[in-house]
């Protein structure tokens, strides 16, 4: 498949008479973006906000964060299978707006949703700190349960993000670039005297609001597979998750995975980037063995000399990781494991909830025990007495002063794995 992903870079968002982006600039009419994602019976309110890098403004609590997109040319539209037929994607032209998100709060989820603050100590741990943010704040019914409370925000999202990459439809790109990772057979024989390698990519799936949907389908429901790694640019896997922020991957995650982006650049260099591998992660061992046992198996038939695989999530998962890194290593193939650790504030901890000695190449991404004090800001987006109740906060981490002391796992994209650069990473 040969994506064509043309960039346009955002500067500025404005609320205005009508909806455009022009010079860089994004306009946005409440009314019609409104009329566009509103109608769900679940939500009873939903409202528009703005957030630029170096405000003094806080997000949270912070559901999911997407980056608008639209595809013009090619089979399919972006997020098959949620807001759109299940046509395979992948190949033709994507647009992407640049330089800014779509952002979802309003009354907390589940109590692992996460912080972005736009400056200060806060956003120097969030990627998404240097964005600008348009955040919709979608209220619930009162009594609304959890799951229907998820799913009812995060189509929101994606419906604001489709509306919004929509008015890229017909603008010339400020930048281009091609993807292209031909069948099996031609991609092997391309590049002979390079390593093959290829990426093994765990997706958070443990249960009720731990879910990834993958062309529509909840993750927990499939066995691993193999996709383009152009599939993924175009929406084909999606966060429907409330794992604890620094751990999830939120969809901006998805569309722009930075080891798919690494591994593309070093292609027909360093070395030979066969494709993706996508699996799950297991409560029960059985599915987790199936699951290891398949990854392993599809790596081995790719025919590759070396694998990445990163994980979504901690603790749990950490087996699911293991268990992938092991197997693949006893079929001969090399591999390195990306993750975060949860090493307690002091870092003296065990890292990792398992572990094997053919894991001798891990890349961190950072200890989410690490604490860190938010400065008060002067403006909250969402609802600030949740940093209490959500992950990496405790009761009293919101101060009489306004300052928040919490473990960076509470800040979303703090120590995401797939969003991390691996390169540039620490690896032991």
């Amino acid at each position: 498949m040969r994506l064509e992903l043309g960039k346009i870079f955002i500067k500025d968002i404005q609320f205005a008479d009508s909806s455009k982006i022009e010079n860089g600039i994004l306009y946005v009419n409440k009314e019609e973006l409104l009329e566009a994602i509103g109608g769900d019976e679940h939500i009873k309110s939903i409202d528009f906000d703005i957030a630029k890098p170096g405000e003094s403004v806080r997000i949270t609590p912070v559901k999911d964060v997407i980056e608008p997109r639209v595809k013009v040319e090619g089979p399919g539209a972006i997020f098959p299978g949620i807001l759109n037929k299940v046509d395979t994607v992948g190949e033709g032209k994507t647009y992407a707006l640049k330089g800014m998100a779509v952002v979802t709060t309003g009354k907390i989820v589940g109590f692992q949703e996460g912080i972005i603050d736009m400056v200060g100590e806060g956003a120097k741990y969030t990627p998404f700190s240097q964005l600008n943010n348009l955040v919709v704040i979608c209220e619930p019914v009162d009594g609304l349960k959890q799951h229907d409370h998820e799913k009812a925000v995060r189509m929101i999202g994606f419906k604001a993000a489709a509306y919004i990459g929509e008015l890229a439809r017909e603008l010339t790109p400020d930048e281009t670039s091609v993807y292209e990772t031909k069948p099996l057979l031609e991609q092997l024989n391309e590049y002979p005297d390079l390593p093959k390698v290829a990426y093994v990519y765990m997706l958070q799936t443990q249960g009720l609001l731990h879910d990834t949907y993958v062309y529509g389908v909840d993750a927990k429901q499939i066995v691993p597979t193999i996709l383009y790694p152009t599939e993924v640019m175009d929406g084909a896997i999606v966060s429907g998750n409330c794992v604890s922020a620094c751990d999830k991957n939120p969809t901006y995650v998805h569309l722009n995975n930075g080891i798919i982006e690494d591994l593309y650049a070093r292609h027909g260099k360093d070395y030979n980037f066969v494709g993706v591998v996508i699996t799950n992660e297991n409560v029960y061992l059985m599915d987790k063995e199936r699951s290891s046992n398949w990854t392993s198996k599809l790596v081995e038939y790719l025919g590759v000399d070396a694998v990445i695989i990163s994980q979504e999530g901690f603790g749990n998962p950490d087996t699911d990781l293991i268990m992938n890194c092991k197997k693949i290593e006893n079929k001969g193939i090399k591999t390195v494991i990306v993750t975060d650790e949860y090493a307690g504030q002091n870092g003296a901890s065990q890292s990792l909830a398992d572990a094997d000695e053919k894991a001798d190449a891990v890349v961190t991404a950072g200890n989410a025990n690490q604490v860190v004090v938010l400065p008060k800001l002067d403006k909250i987006i969402g609802h600030i007495e949740v940093v209490d109740v959500i992950a990496g906060g405790a009761e009293g981490s919101l101060k009489d002063d306004g300052t928040i002391v919490v473990e960076i796992q509470a800040i979303t994209g703090a120590t995401n794995e797939t969003g991390y650069n691996y390169l540039t990473a620490k690896t032991y």
